[in-house]
């Protein structure tokens, strides 16, 4: 394929936010900020390298949002007070300085907290132990502890923890978006996920009802964010339990898919462990595609296994407009400008995450 014929090296627009390209950087966990949450100067020298390297929009590691329940992580950024949201303004101008664009990923860990210096215990929709263990590569060992089920002051503290981490970080830490993280087995997942929630209130039963807690972070923080995007990343898997799938098959990815896109979204992102997979057997359909068809209007990033060019490009013809990119970002952090030029790509080193999945003065 002649590059100059790579769609995934177009321009693209979320909403007012004009992209270079359609290369995102994928969210990773680097557990690389101080003990009390603060970004530090090496987090700005690690994301300025995928700027200058040409990625379009970089998306940053999950960031907890109060100081109750929500970090994850040892040495896991925050965004839950002016002096949080200040040492992020080194990050965001550094990307700044190279014409990307900053999305700052808010999250919650609910039951899946593996290391909070605010409180003890874990919480989540329902009081049920996580499945698998707790991860070595980010400070944490043995199992998941069982949660406490979150009460209703409990749910609405953790909304407007979301909301205040948004306003923070469009109104004094310089990013451009919001990617609300509802993935990956962390706490807006738990709710969504049909074993982790047994709730008999507003906030479980069916999926319609499961998804409700989302709806509600996404309306909390578009209140706050002004015409900054604001979307959301969605999954089947989790960190803890790869092979997942929603029960309901199809008819979950179209009430899920209807409701984001009725909420106003404005970016889904979907990720998957192979995202050109089908997302449910029997079938022959992606998570991507499925997203395409029930959100027809929204602009959709993918993510999960796309690390060769022709997938990546195959993903934009099967209804994705942005790629992000993760493993592979983290051997070439100037991968767009290396298919730009015709350079080859260097193969992805897991002893880089190794044994903690930390930044290290090795990938500078």
């Amino acid at each position: 394929m002649n590059t100059n014929d790579r769609q995934i090296l177009t321009p693209f627009d979320i909403g007012n936010l004009k992209l270079r390209n359609r290369f995102a950087l994928a969210p990773m966990t680097r557990v690389s900020a101080t003990e009390s949450g603060n970004a530090t100067q090496a987090m700005a020298r690690y994301y300025e390298r995928f700027a200058k390297g040409g990625f379009g929009l970089l998306i940053t590691e999950g960031i907890y949002t109060d100081r109750r329940f929500s970090q994850g992580y040892a040495f896991q950024p925050g965004l839950t007070d002016e002096e949080q949201a200040l040492a992020w303004t080194a990050v965001t101008e550094a990307i700044h300085r190279h014409e990307s664009a900053a999305f700052a990923q808010i999250m919650h860990a609910g039951a899946i907290s593996q290391g909070n210096r605010f409180v003890t215990g874990t919480v989540g929709p329902s009081a049920v132990q996580p499945k698998g263990q707790q991860m070595k590569f980010y400070y944490g060992q043995g199992q998941y502890p069982v949660p406490k089920a979150m009460s209703d002051e409990d749910i609405a503290d953790a909304i407007q923890g979301f909301a205040n981490a948004a306003k923070l970080a469009i109104g004094t830490a310089g990013f451009d978006g919001i990617e609300i993280h509802g993935a990956n087995g962390y706490l807006l997942d738990q709710f969504l996920t049909d074993y982790t929630n047994r709730r008999s209130d507003r906030w479980g039963g069916d999926v319609k009802r499961r998804v409700g807690l989302i709806l509600e972070v996404i309306a909390a923080v578009k209140k706050v964010a002004g015409q900054a995007p604001v979307g959301v990343r969605i999954s089947q898997g989790k960190v803890n339990d790869y092979e997942h799938k929603w029960i309901e098959g199809d008819a979950s990815a179209e009430i899920i898919f209807g409701a984001l896109a009725d909420a106003g979204v404005d970016f889904i992102h979907v990720t998957e462990h192979k995202a050109w997979q089908p997302a449910f057997s029997p079938g022959n359909t992606s998570l991507i595609e499925l997203a395409r068809r029930y959100a027809p209007a929204i602009p959709l990033i993918a993510n999960g296994g796309l690390d060769n060019p022709g997938q990546a490009e195959q993903a934009l013809l099967d209804g994705a407009d942005i790629i992000a990119i993760g493993k592979a970002a983290l051997a070439n952090p100037d991968l767009p400008h290396r298919l730009m030029t015709d350079q080859p790509v260097r193969d992805f080193d897991p002893a880089i995450l190794e044994p903690i999945a930390n930044i290290k003065d090795s990938e500078f």
